[in-house]
C-alpha cells in the first residue's frame, strides 16, 4: 500500500446514481403499433421499471490499494464497478478516475467461436499490448491459467471450455499486464485452491506495480485475504466503508441477523 503521506487517489466517486431500466414481458398483438405510438406520445413502455441501483455512494482510492466490495445480492457491486470502468453513465454526480480502468468479470467478452491461443493475443492487444509483448508473455500467461494440465485446451474454441477454464484464462491475461486501476468481478470464486492462491499473490503484485485493484467476491475469506479494505454496499447506499475485517466482520453480523 502506498504511504499515507504520498497517498495518490486513483478513483473518485462523488455522489452517483444510477438508475437503469427493465424490460418486462412484451405482448405481441399490436406490438408495432403501440410501439410506434409511444414513442410518438413519449410514453414508457408497459412493464418497464426503473432501478435505482446506487444511490448518493462517495469514496476516493488510493493507488496501492486493494478495495473489496460486499453486500448482499443486487447491492449494486456490479454496477458501481461497470460505472467506475466507464462502461455504465451516472445518472446524477461523478466518477473521476486517474489512468485507464480495465475491468475482469467471469462474463469479460472473449470470442467463443476462436481459440484459446487466439483469444490471449485479441485480449493482449485489446489491453494495449504489442505483439512482441504477447508473445514474451504468452506462455506464462497459458501455464499460469492452468488450463492446459490436462490437454491441449488452448488450442481448442473456448465454446468448449468449461466457466471455470474461461474465466482462468480471462484472468490470467487480464493479469498479465499493470493496470492503473483494476476492476475484478467473482473472477477469484472460479479454479481450485492453487489458481485461486496463484491469482491473490498476482494481485498482491498488481497492486505493487501500478494502482489500484477493485474486487468483488461473494467470499468473504478472499476479501479479508486479498484486500486491506472494503466498501460494504447495501440497497444500493454506501453502508460501511474501512479495514477489510472490520467491515466483512460486520456484514456478517448482519446477515446472520437476517436469517
Amino acid at each position: 500500500m502506498a504511504d499515507n503521506n504520498e497517498r495518490v487517489p486513483t478513483v473518485v466517486v462523488d455522489d452517483v446514481h444510477i438508475t437503469y431500466k427493465v424490460n418486462g414481458a412484451r405482448t405481441g398483438k399490436g406490438s408495432a403499433t403501440s410501439a410506434l405510438s409511444r414513442i410518438v406520445s413519449r410514453r414508457q413502455a408497459p412493464g418497464v421499471r426503473e432501478v435505482h441501483a446506487v444511490k448518493g455512494v462517495s469514496f476516493a482510492a488510493y493507488k496501492g490499494e486493494a478495495i473489496g466490495l460486499i453486500g448482499s445480492n443486487g447491492s449494486g457491486k456490479s454496477t458501481l464497478l461497470k460505472a467506475i470502468a466507464g462502461l455504465l453513465p451516472a445518472t446524477k454526480g461523478r466518477v473521476h478516475t486517474q489512468g485507464q480502468p480495465s475491468l475482469l468479470g467471469v462474463n469479460a467478452a472473449l470470442m467463443s467461436d476462436l481459440t484459446g491461443e487466439r483469444n490471449v493475443v485479441l485480449g493482449g492487444l485489446a489491453m494495449g499490448m504489442t505483439r512482441a509483448r504477447i508473445r514474451e508473455r504468452y506462455q506464462g500467461i497459458v501455464d499460469f491459467s492452468g488450463i492446459n494440465e490436462k490437454g491441449d485446451f488452448i488450442t481448442l474454441p473456448m465454446r468448449t471450455y468449461s466457466s471455470g477454464m474461461g474465466a482462468r484464462l480471462r484472468f490470467s491475461i487480464a493479469a498479465a499486464k499493470s493496470h492503473d486501476v483494476l476492476l475484478i468481478d467473482e473472477a477469484l470464486s472460479t479454479g481450485d485452491a492453487r489458481f485461486q492462491r496463484r491469482s491473490k499473490e498476482r494481485i498482491i503484485e498488481l497492486r505493487k506495480e501500478a494502482g489500484t485493484v477493485f474486487l468483488v467476491s461473494h467470499s468473504n475469506k478472499s476479501i479479508t485475504e486479498t484486500c486491506d479494505r472494503a466498501i460494504w454496499l447495501e440497497a444500493g447506499t454506501l453502508r460501511m466503508d474501512g479495514p477489510a475485517g472490520e467491515v466483512v466482520a460486520a456484514y456478517e453480523k448482519f446477515t446472520s441477523g437476517k436469517k
